[in-house]
């Protein structure tokens, strides 16, 4: 198992910074120019890479697929899975310009193989660097082993699974050669509520995967961004729309333009607040610590032979005197030297 993977010139693990995915899935309705629109808004908002999804509607589902219920909410229709897929199938032909789009804005270019293995054999002619798998074929071993081929890494998005399969299929990629893997947290509900998030399960994969974990976003707002990151979390995914207004079945989930840029922020300044394991001051701290913290004085007067009691001693600001931490020591000795209230103790007046 690669506790840190490689993705083009991309490292994706602990420690690394936190590998953002916008997932422009089929947003773009099947036009070029919304395709090319999502490339731009992604790559302004500071995304790592954007995703597409690669299909032929009739290798994906049957004729007589129904939609799934979210589908038919967010899109006020209801009909076969095939009819709503056709109308967002990307042209082969768009590819070339995406790719290009993607290249001149500094954005790595991902889609997901979702029609199976005509979709594989595509995004090979055109040299994907890595594969995204969709929850819904996470137990697809003849698409995995398809990709698995390939030997290129895999990213897996789990939702309506447990662990058991995903540790299956994290073994079965294993066995068939795939060195480098990494698991996306995931709930198949668009929008996702907060009920069932469950981010809690990030650690837990960390633990029992030993490979990077991720979480694929289908909140409406930004604490799961943060949260995520906070637990753990290697990459990040969020759908990107245009317009959440727009036709289609993923629009009303997915972050516009300007609520990506903000989610995108928010990870990377979590990133920094989040530092190191190690506790010690900061150089802010350091600054003023003398200033913060106490030093031993004396409660009251006292003259040369008195006995010190505990009550003769007290902590006050500033620090550059005995820390209090060692007032103990000076309880039942005998000072010699007289000393005023409030004078500081030193190592010297015994």
């Amino acid at each position: 198992m690669t506790a840190i993977i490689k993705i083009g010139d991309k490292k994706i693990g602990a420690n690394c910074p936190v590998f953002i995915i916008a997932e422009a899935g089929v947003n773009h309705n099947g036009k070029l120019d919304l395709a090319l629109r999502l490339v731009d808004a992604a790559a302004k908002a500071g995304a790592n890479a954007i995703k597409f999804q690669t299909f032929r509607a009739e290798n994906v589902v049957t004729g007589l697929s129904k939609m799934a219920p979210y589908q038919m909410k967010n899109t006020g229709r209801k009909r076969t899975q095939l009819a709503m897929l056709e109308e967002l199938e990307l042209k082969e032909s768009f590819y070339k310009l995406i790719i290009k789009r993607c290249k001149s804005k500094k954005i790595m270019f991902l889609s997901t193989p979702h029609g199976g293995r005509q979709s594989v054999n595509f995004l090979e002619s055109i040299g994907i660097l890595v594969y995204k798998i969709g929850s819904g074929d996470l137990n697809n071993f003849i698409l995995l082993d398809e990709i698995a081929k390939t030997k290129k890494p895999i990213i897996i998005s789990t939702g309506m699974s447990s662990m058991e399969e995903i540790r299956r299929t994290i073994r079965c990629l294993y066995q068939r050669g795939v060195k480098h893997i990494a698991v996306m947290h995931c709930t198949t509900e668009y929008p996702c509520r907060p009920e069932e998030v469950n981010l809690s399960v990030i650690p837990n994969m960390i633990k029992n995967f030993k490979i990077p974990i991720g979480y694929s976003d289908h909140t409406v707002d930004h604490q799961a961004a943060i949260a995520s990151v906070a637990l753990g979390a290697s990459l990040y995914e969020c759908h990107l729309t245009l317009d959440k207004n727009m036709e289609g079945p993923d629009h009303i989930a997915s972050s516009n333009p300007t609520e990506l840029l903000e989610k995108i922020k928010v990870i990377r300044e979590v990133e920094i607040m989040l530092g190191n394991p190690n506790k010690k001051p900061t150089l802010s701290e350091l600054k003023i610590v003398k200033l913060v913290r106490k030093s031993i004085v004396y409660t009251r007067p006292k003259k040369d032979g008195d006995i010190i009691k505990p009550n003769d001693l007290e902590a006050k600001r500033p620090g550059y005197g005995v820390p209090p931490s060692e007032y103990m020591k000076f309880i039942g000795r005998k000072i010699r030297r007289p000393v005023r209230k409030d004078e500081k103790l030193k190592i010297s007046d015994f």
